[in-house]
């Protein structure tokens, strides 16, 4: 009688270390979702700095378990840990194993990150990885078992308004919030009659709140009655009576920038990821799918979809697509750019220029505060990418150069190709002096007084930028000014605002950096308008409506308030889209 082969031992050795793997990546969803599930905890009873906290062990925790996964593998496979063949055979095994899997592809880039631990690979080893280029989403965008339709219509001939109201109240109550309503019934009948103001007949709306600093958010699709569908989005906050809504929102616009790459991450305890970011990416389709990854808190996911994205772009250019970024050279980055394509590449510089005093371990540290911090919809995200690897001819000669002579530290070239080793990319914005030079008259006002509010709305959150020149500031295409270049960033409470004292006679002729002492802490906000290089029409407009920014008395109260605990809210909407009596929350929460 024959008997069939027994098992070879590597087959054995894969399969056990694929299975390895596939539980690590189970036990990082399993925590993440304990972790995301605390949000609606948190929202009831306004434990705001709890949530920050969450907010970053969430971040923290893909690294705890890959390092957890790479000790049992260590364990597993000793000696073998790094043979290549043996781990051809695991990948193998692997894409098996998850192969009928829900968001197989966060699966893979999993295993991609233990794999590049392991082997420290520059560039691609497409012999033992799943190729980033080749892990495409495949959600399914009518987001089933997650989202589901409301008629706010009449079953019959009948009253719709009252139909729409007691839908809501329905929805409301559904959401089972420990703390209570406010008012549900006046909220449903706000919610009611925003959305019918808009046409809205029905809503298909995930069942799952979005939870992000202050407030929650329902999500979803509105039904018009000509038949059009666009986003809707309903923000409800918790105060100390209980939960109210507070906006009914079916601006495209707004409903873009409130998912936008300025803004923090979303606690949304999601049963299918894919499937999520399918439905999302359905009602904004300009959104990057990588953003929607990111602000759910996928950040691995996101940083393989964009470098998906971003190599198959440069795939279709066959030389000279990577330039320098347009705008001011900078002291401590290097910004290179496709011309096609929406981000930038920032790399630290070997030296800074005089008078920069800062080394490279701090300009890191800033980028790390920056990512961990509420950033109240002005400081745009910078995912840190190592190891990459680019065909030398995607750059301009000049570009390369440049990189090679200022950036020798991170950068080199390896036959025909150039590897970056650290840098950081962002979505690409236009530097703000080059638009207020560039765009019409009012566009320009409007950019420079948000730049005025963006400051405002920065050190109320305790960042104060530190340089505030134009052109460390960009313009969205929503025309919103971000704040991008953190080398200088620090808390507000970790500055000495001052006034500038009186200028003596024999002072008037000499440079100002000879007469007025300053300590490296010491800011005066009255001297900021100087370095503007604005016309003057437009910088005494900014001194009109934002005059308190350069008044240091207008800092030094904020820095006591901050200090004595209170934190002010800064809603990620206009206060035109409040409800109907939402307006008496000014801009402080305790």
């Amino acid at each position: 009688m024959a008997f069939p082969p027994l098992p070879q031992r590597d087959d054995r050795t894969a399969a056990d270390a694929a299975a390895r793997i596939a539980d690590g990546f189970d036990d990082y969803n399993a925590r993440f979702s304990d972790i995301t599930r605390r949000a609606r905890r948190r929202f009831a009873r306004r434990e705001w700095h709890l949530s920050l906290a969450d907010a970053n062990a969430r971040i923290d925790l893909y690294d705890v378990c890959v390092r957890l996964t790479l000790t049992r593998l260590e364990s597993l496979l000793e000696e073998r840990v790094r043979a290549r063949p043996l781990w051809r055979r695991i990948r193998d095994a692997y894409a098996a194993r998850i192969a009928g899997l829900p968001d197989r592809e966060l699966y893979k880039t999993f295993y991609n990150s233990l794999v590049r631990r392991f082997f420290l690979i520059d560039g691609v080893a497409a012999d033992l990885e799943f190729h980033a280029l080749e892990i495409v989403p495949t959600g399914d965008p009518a987001c089933p078992g997650e989202a589901r339709t409301w008629s706010l219509r009449a079953a019959q001939e009948g009253d719709d308004r009252a139909a729409a109201v007691d839908v809501w109240k329905r929805i409301f109550a559904a959401l089972d919030f420990m703390q209570g309503w406010v008012d549900l019934d006046a909220d449903a009948a706000a919610v009611a009659d925003a959305l019918s103001a808009r046409g809205v007949v029905a809503v298909t709306l995930l069942r799952t709140p979005f939870y992000r600093e202050r407030r929650a958010y329902l999500v979803g699709r509105a039904h018009g009655a000509s038949g059009a569908d666009y986003p809707v989005v309903v923000a409800l906050v918790s105060v100390e009576g209980g939960v109210r809504a507070d906006a009914a929102i079916v601006d495209e616009d707004v409903i873009s920038m409130l998912f936008g790459f300025s803004r923090s991450h979303f606690q949304a305890d999601i049963a299918r990821v894919c499937d999520t970011v399918a439905f999302l990416h359905r009602l904004l389709p300009r959104k990057p799918v990588d953003e929607l990854f990111t602000l759910l808190g996928r950040l691995k996911q996101g940083k393989t979809e964009r470098y998906r994205q971003i190599f198959r772009h440069l795939s279709e250019y066959p030389e000279g697509e990577l330039v320098t970024a347009d705008g001011a050279r900078g002291m401590v980055m290097m910004v290179f750019t496709p011309r096609n394509h929406p981000v930038v590449f920032k790399l630290i510089r070997d030296r800074f220029a005089y008078p920069k005093d800062t080394v490279r371990a701090e300009v890191e540290e800033k980028y790390r505060m920056v990512f961990r911090r509420d950033r109240v919809g002005r400081l745009v995200e910078a995912q840190e990418f190592l190891r990459l690897r680019f065909p030398m001819r995607q750059f301009a000669p000049e570009t390369l150069r440049e990189l090679l002579e200022e950036c020798a530290q991170t950068v080199r070239v390896e036959g025909e190709d150039v590897v970056v080793a650290h840098c950081y990319v962002e979505r690409k914005l236009r530097p703000l002096d080059l638009y207020v030079r560039e765009a019409p008259p009012h566009l320009a006002e409007r950019a420079l007084l948000d730049y005025g509010q963006a400051i405002a709305d920065l050190a109320r959150s305790d960042i104060f930028p530190g340089d505030l020149l134009l052109k460390n500031f960009g313009v969205s295409r929503h025309g919103r000014v971000l704040f991008y270049d953190y080398d200088e960033l620090c808390l507000v409470g970790e500055c000495n605002f001052r006034a500038v004292p009186p200028i003596r006679d024999e002072d008037e002729t000499r440079p100002l950096d000879e007469w007025l002492y300053a300590r490296p802490d010491d800011v005066f906000p009255e001297l900021f308008p100087q370095f503007l290089g604005v016309p003057a029409p437009l910088r005494e407009r900014l001194r009109a409506v934002h005059g308190r920014i350069f008044d240091p008395a207008w800092w030094r109260g904020l820095q006591a308030q901050l200090a004595a605990g209170t934190r002010f809210d800064a809603a990620p909407y206009p206060a035109t889209l409040r409800l109907a009596s939402r307006h008496e929350g000014a801009e402080r929460m305790e």
